[in-house]
């Protein structure tokens, strides 16, 4: 019997999570894999940086094809979720979000001064240094995506701007489709709201706690 040709592999349903870090893409992973999704290789997308700087998305959307669902970079990434969804005509898409945008800058600062600043705000040569996914690939990504100024990376409004301009493009996008989902997995009923956008039984109570930043559900949630 013959196996699944190209075509069909371009057809079937995939799942992306095109919210930014620090939104609960790690518990959105974890419960796309306890109902059963193969997610794709963190580490592999993020190598794929320099295709995305370049927009070359034709190995991005290759590497799509060796699983079913897929989350943080280079699917977060602006633009990345266009030549997704023009690639994928069953794919769906889960914006995750947070509160606010002062939420998530506060976790954001707070996630990164403790795996890359020692405690403290990350300066450049502590993000250059950096060996995470590959020597440089923090600083690379921060520089691409954010274009700060290198005396004060973590600069409010230029970090608020991102997240609120990157929201706000995802749901102008899709707004008149409707195959995505902008869910908060803190609140209360996501986790069933999610499971019905993909068509599955819940099969938990909420969304796994996991990457947190704080150390209970009560504060900032994970990334």
């Amino acid at each position: 019997m013959a196996g699944p040709t190209l075509g069909s592999a371009f057809e079937a349903e995939k799942v992306f999570c095109i919210g930014l870090s620090r939104t609960g893409t790690t518990s959105l992973e974890q419960a796309l894999k306890d109902l059963g999704y193969r997610l794709g290789d963190q580490h592999q997308g993020e190598l794929l940086l320099p295709q995305y700087a370049a927009r070359n998305f034709r190995p991005i959307v290759e590497f799509c094809l060796t699983a079913d669902a897929f989350q943080d970079a280079p699917f977060s990434f602006p633009f990345t979720y266009l030549a997704l969804d023009q690639s994928f005509p069953n794919a769906k898409f889960i914006l995750s979000v947070r509160d606010d945008s002062d939420q998530w800058y506060r976790s954001l600062v707070r996630y990164h001064s403790n795996l890359f600043g020692g405690g403290r705000i990350p300066t450049k040569d502590d993000l250059v240094r950096s060996t995470y996914s590959y020597p440089g690939f923090v600083w690379e990504s921060v520089k691409l995506l954010l274009n700060p100024s290198e005396e004060d990376i973590y600069h409010k409004p230029t970090l608020v701007s991102y997240y609120d301009r990157h929201n706000s493009d995802v749901r102008d996008y899709f707004r008149s489709k409707s195959n995505l989902l902008e869910i908060n997995v803190s609140a209360k009923g996501a986790y069933e709201r999610f499971c019905a956008f993909l068509g599955k039984e819940p099969i938990a109570e909420g969304f796994p706690w996991l990457n947190s930043s704080l150390p209970s559900p009560a504060g900032d949630q994970e990334d």
